[in-house]
């Protein structure tokens, strides 16, 4: 995009193909102008060109004026361009100079566009014309000598008329030899004010100030008020010159003489009236006042053959009117003899050579970017560089200059410039302000012509600032001989239109087919014997295209419609409006803005370097330089719909170019920054993502096409196509890992998760096709990248929380999900995929799975019982709950039955339900189901099934295991070889418990059995005990607890006492009345089921009878005595000692008898007290009874 001031020469056969990355280009006007009439062109040049309205004038070296029409193209042609033909070969009339004084041909072609007319300065004599034709106009009318007519005003419309239609006259400006006259044409020419600035060769006009040049300085004029501001010299070597800017104001109001002359017949003689004042807009003063110092001058040195010898009056101008009054462009009336010689006006100053040493002459150059400023150039040298300075209407300098390599040939400026507000005149110019220099340029003793362009509109520094160098284009046969002429510059008052195909062809959209160069059936064969998921991948993608194809047809012709809409569309793209314009030899070419998506495309190709498609061409691409175009692009916004498109192109090419570079190259030589300029560009760019999928080998079989296919530009579509034929391989190699590296998944992953977040955007063609395909895409390189992961849950924002969320959310491209996720064996995501669907069977089925063995490649499903549990609480299916929960007991009968017990759950079963469901489906359960509903329920209905469940479980292990039977002897032994204190046998057996199902069934059988939770009057006594009679000294706390459910408390006692040893809990019989052998949990028990003093009395007699018999004489006394000693309340003192034996020592129960005699002398003492208090209540009720008689008095009884 740079320009390289220090490039290599390059010869004109190859200047040609160079990439045109400058911001303007020349294209083709007209080629091969017929300079002669006869075709022998010889020395004739172009010298000035002019466009208005479909109408070309060109003025030539040969003082002619040559007059084309433009015939349209072609409606039917989109690329044909239009043509000219030519319409007349005008000769102006103008004065013969004198002898061996060289004639410049036509040196100006004014045109007047809102009067019809037209003015052509021709070897120095001014005649007018009507418009289009060049008819003569203003009858014989001329002005001479003359250097240069012009300084219309710019900031009024040019080429208005097309607007106005009212025919307003045009002031125009007219250098004469010594004065400058402002004449205002119309339907006539009539002159309006002198000007005293001689020698001025160039002028530029904004409302009333003018910006004029001589032979050596610049200076700024009021038009209107008649003041001068000189400026700086045109060389700053010359020192004649004050060079300082914004000087002095000095006053130009000159009488008027000579300069604008016409012949009349009928003109009075005499030059009376010249002496006239000229100034302001007097309309009293006839045109010949001003014009008759110049007709004295011809008179004095005219001669015969003064005229050119073409139809022209004999005195140069006649006028119609024969009066002199009737018009105010009479004239003082002149021999118009032939032989009346007339000095011929001198040459230009430029033309003149001086008699001492030759000053410094340059080429003055003006030109007005903005209403407010004129840009002036100066130098030293034709050969040195050219510095532009920036005026504004006060003189003063605005902004930084700019230099040009060489000092130039011709200057034009185009748009009106960045931060510059538009005037009617300028609203539809483009905003970038260019200015554009013709020069010649020496480089290894070659002369190269060409135009200089830059920015006139920014600071140096700035981005945006290089110079371009634009050359002329070769043309024909006759390409060396153009490339060697200087190359003519102008700013036409007209635009007109040029047509890119390029542009058309690169923006447009088509239709890019993927799969198209490559068999769907070959590449299934040829990866069958590799990876057997890509190959289902590609079987997917055939049979996806088969049923977009059997679906509902589109219209007959439909993509050829569409490529015709298409194609309408984009030739509105590729025209591009001009003004300026470039000629060279007799070629004439339009100097158009280069459009952007032509420069930038050509600035692309110069940074893929090799010309030849390869992947050393993709390999070598300069990705930094890459960057920065599409850096430069961030923050720009497009001001017209071309532009817009054209930035989205070039972003799309720019980033998938630097994909492929990547793609084709070592994914870690690529540093960060391009990964993430490629993805910026390609997102912001739009570019389909199914494009870029489809140079990605393992990616590009998750594209669905979709009925319409995939419609992107056309220079994408080339580019991508070239990569996929030419790059790719034609058959993926079975042996070869295609797998990208890590750091271009992280670019897909990155990419297609920004494009996942566009769903739903209106803006998005084939939406539902673009994000299946994205969908999958990401699905399958998340995949890739996640098998580097170890075995796990997934951790916070990582790869696999990634995954889980992109299922989570769901995906569009459903089946093709499940396929992926089942062929890389990835069930538990695959689950997540289905809970996103809300498809609880195939959750379930899945977790079943892989509970049951299936490989799961990610190892996430961690407690996958417990979670089958818990998402069943959570379903409303109850056919699912059933089936599932089933299944669920089957394997694990605890957490099975929770499914039926749980009261959160969402769907609710009967017990009995769930009974009969469980006997049909998971037998092994029904045990735990119903001490579920037993034991925390409270089910009491359900305790003779539990019970009898407890004792199948534990008869059967004892009927078959003697080992069983010998574990229960050896516990009952070991507990009675115990000293006290020791724990209850039910806690000596739960601590020392054994880890088989019989002995934990014989646990809960006791907690049942021994009533705690108050269901003892619920089971069946006699049938237990007709089950357990087998096994009575097997099952002694079984016995025991039936003994006292059936009040035969005294063998309860005895098995107690004898069988097991346990004293403390024989206490607590007696005390609990035999409703539970083990204590109760508090508040478990009621006080009304607790027997009375009497009954509890009774059990610790036959107690009491129980602990003297045991055979262990020390642990019969210790034993006794701690229970009289404890429980002496509930013992007479007489009963004790008529059991206890002679033998035993007073000491022994000394305990009982301080106790019971304590008792005896207190209960004594407190019948004595209640004695006493019973005497006292009496008297006091004796005391109140006679204090109430007496209060009552006598009563007399009849």
């Amino acid at each position: 995009m740079e320009s390289d001031e220090t490039e290599l020469p390059v010869s004109p056969q190859q200047r040609n193909q160079v990439p045109e990355t400058g911001p303007f280009v020349l294209r083709s006007l007209l080629e091969d102008v017929p300079l002669s009439a006869d075709g022998d062109r010889g020395s004739i040049e172009i010298t000035c060109v002019e466009f208005l309205d479909q109408n070309l004038y060109v003025g030539t070296s040969a003082s002619e004026s040559l007059h084309f029409v433009q015939i349209p193209p072609d409606p039917d042609d989109p690329l044909g361009k239009p043509s000219y033909i030519l319409a007349s070969r005008l000769l102006p009339a103008y004065h013969e100079p004198p002898p061996n004084t060289a004639k410049p041909g036509v040196q100006q072609i004014l045109l007047l566009a809102r009067v019809n007319k037209a003015c052509i300065l021709c070897n120095w004599t001014v005649t007018f014309y009507s418009l289009p034709e060049l008819s003569p106009v203003f009858g014989t009318t001329q002005i001479r000598p003359c250097s240069w007519i012009g300084g219309i005003d710019l900031n009024t419309d040019l080429a208005g008329y097309k607007q106005d239609g009212n025919g307003a006259p045009v002031t125009v400006l007219v250098s004469l030899n010594k004065k400058m006259r402002v004449i205002r044409i119309g339907e006539d020419a009539r002159p309006v004010r002198t000007i005293d600035f001689t020698g001025s060769t160039t002028s530029v006009r904004r409302e009333s100030f003018a910006c004029v040049a001589d032979t050596r300085s610049y200076a700024l004029l009021d038009v209107e008020r008649l003041l001068k501001i000189p400026l700086f010299p045109i060389s700053s070597l010359d020192d004649t010159q004050s060079g300082s800017i914004g000087g002095r104001v000095e006053d130009i109001s000159g009488s008027g003489s000579g300069g604008i002359s016409r012949s009349t017949s009928s003109a009075r003689a005499g030059h009376g009236t010249a002496s006239g004042d000229d100034r302001g807009h007097s309309r009293s003063t006839s045109l010949g006042t001003f014009m008759t110092g110049g007709s004295r001058r011809h008179s004095q040195h005219g001669r015969p053959g003064d005229l050119s010898g073409r139809e022209t009056p004999e005195g140069l101008f006649r006028e119609a009117s024969p009066a002199p009054a009737a018009s105010p462009l009479a004239q003082p009336s002149r021999d118009p003899s032939p032989g009346q010689n007339k000095a011929l006006p001198p040459p230009p100053p430029e033309a003149s050579a001086p008699a001492g040493p030759a000053p410094v002459y340059l080429k003055p150059h003006i030109a007005s970017p903005t209403p407010q400023e004129f840009l002036l150039v100066t130098g030293t040298g034709p050969s040195d560089p050219g510095v532009g300075m920036f005026v504004n209407l006060e003189g003063d300098v605005t902004r930084p200059t700019i230099e040009f390599d060489v000092y130039p040939d011709g200057l034009v400026v185009d748009g009106r410039g960045v931060g510059v507000d538009p005037i009617p005149a300028t609203i539809d110019d483009d905003e970038e302000g260019f200015v554009l220099a013709s020069m010649a340029q020496e480089s290894d003793d070659e002369i190269r012509y060409g135009l200089e362009i830059q920015r006139w509109d920014q600071n140096p520094g700035e981005a945006g600032t290089e110079k371009f160098w634009l050359e002329q284009p070769l043309v024909g046969t006759r390409a060396n001989d153009e490339s060697s002429s200087r190359i003519g510059l102008r700013s036409l008052i007209d635009t007109g239109d040029v047509y890119f195909a390029e542009v058309a062809e690169n923006l447009r959209l088509k239709r890019f087919r993927p799969f198209a160069t490559r068999s769907m059936e070959a590449s299934i064969l040829s990866l069958s014997g590799g990876d057997s998921r890509t190959a289902t991948s590609l079987e997917r993608v055939s049979g996806e295209r088969e049923l977009f194809e059997t679906e509902e047809s589109l219209p007959k012709g439909w993509e050829n419609h569409r490529n015709e809409e298409e194609e309408q569309f984009a030739q509105r793209l590729g025209h591009v409006r001009s003004r300026v314009v470039a000629w060279s030899g007799s070629n004439i070419w339009w100097a158009v803005r280069n459009p952007l998506a032509l420069r930038l495309d050509a600035t692309l190709n110069i940074l893929m370097g090799s010309g030849v498609e390869n992947l050393q061409t993709y390999q070598s691409l300069d990705k930094r330089k890459v960057v920065e175009l599409i850096n430069s692009l961030r923050g720009r916004e497009a001001k017209t719909e071309t532009e817009f498109l054209s930035l989205g192109y070039i972003r799309q090419r720019a980033g998938l170019m630097t994909f492929m570079s990547i793609l084709s190259g070592d994914a870690k030589e690529h540093l960060e920054v391009e990964y993430h300029v490629a993805e910026e560009a390609l997102l912001e760019g739009g570019l389909d993502p199914r494009v870029a999928l489809s140079i990605v080998p393992i990616l590009r079989n998750e594209i669905v096409e979709g009925r319409t296919g995939i419609w992107i530009h056309g220079g994408v579509k080339d580019l991508a196509d070239k990569y996929i034929t030419g790059i790719m391989p034609e058959t993926s190699d079975s042996t070869k890992d295609n797998t990208p590296s890590d750091e271009v998944l992280q670019f897909l992953r990155r990419l297609l998760a920004a494009w996942r977040k566009k769903k739903g955007f209106g803006s998005i063609a084939n939406e539902q096709e673009v994000f299946r395909s994205v969908d999958a895409a990401l699905l399958l390189v998340l995949l890739q990248m996640d098998k580097s992961i170890p075995p796990g849950p997934a951790r916070a924002n990582s790869i696999r929380a990634e995954l889980y969320d992109l299922v989570d959310h769901g995906v569009d491209c459903f089946e093709r999900a499940v396929s992926l996720l089942e062929s890389h064996r990835r069930l538990y995501v695959l689950s997540r995929l289905y809970q996103s669907r809300k498809m609880a069977g195939e959750v379930l089925r899945t977790w079943r799975r892989i509970v049951e063995g299936d490989t799961d490649e990610g190892g996430e499903f961690r407690r996958g019982e417990q979670k089958v549990r818990e998402y069943l609480t959570k379903i409303r299916n109850s056919a699912l709950v059933q089936e599932y929960g089933v299944w669920l007991a089957t394997r694990n009968p605890k957490l099975g039955v929770q499914v039926f017990a749980e009261d959160q759950s969402q769907v609710k079963f009967e017990p009995n339900q769930v009974v009969q469901i469980l006997r049909e489906g998971a037998p092994g359960a029904v045990k735990e189901y119903l001490e579920y509903l037993v034991f925390n329920k409270n089910h009491a209905e359900y305790i003779n099934e539990l019970i009898a469940y407890y004792l199948d479980i534990v008869t059967t292990k004892l009927e078959e295991s003697e080992e069983a039977r010998g574990i229960l002897a050896q516990t009952y032994e070991s507990y009675r070889a115990l000293r006290p204190p020791k724990p209850t046998y039910r806690q000596f057996i739960t601590d020392n418990t054994v880890d088989e199902e019989w002995w934990h069934s014989r646990l809960r059988l006791l907690q049942l059995l021994g009533g705690s939770q108050g269901f003892a009057s619920q089971y069946d006594v006699a049938a237990i005990l007709e089950r357990i009679a087998p096994y009575t000294k097997e099952l002694v706390p079984e016995v025991i607890i039936l003994d006292g459910r059936q009040s035969r408390h005294e063998e309860a006692l005895k098995l107690l006492t004898h069988g097991l040893g346990d004293y403390d809990t024989a206490i607590n019989y007696c005390l609990l009345g035999g409703s539970s052998i083990y204590h109760p949990i508090s508040g478990t028990m009621t006080r009304g089921s607790l027997p009375t003093r009497a009954q509890q009395a009774e059990l610790f007699r036959c107690l009491f009878s129980e602990f003297l018999q045991i055979e262990d004489i020390s642990n019969r006394v210790e034993q006794t005595s701690n229970l009289l000693e404890r429980f002496g309340g509930w013992f007479e003192i007489g009963y004790v000692l008529s059991l206890i034996p002679d033998t035993w020592s007073v000491e022994l129960v000394s305990g009982f008898l301080v106790s019971a005699l304590s008792r005896i002398v207190r209960e004594r003492r407190e019948t004595m007290v209640a004695k006493a208090l019973s005497g006292a209540e009496n008297l006091k009720v004796r005391a109140s009874l006679i204090g109430e008689v007496e209060k009552a008095g006598p009563s007399i009884e009849s």
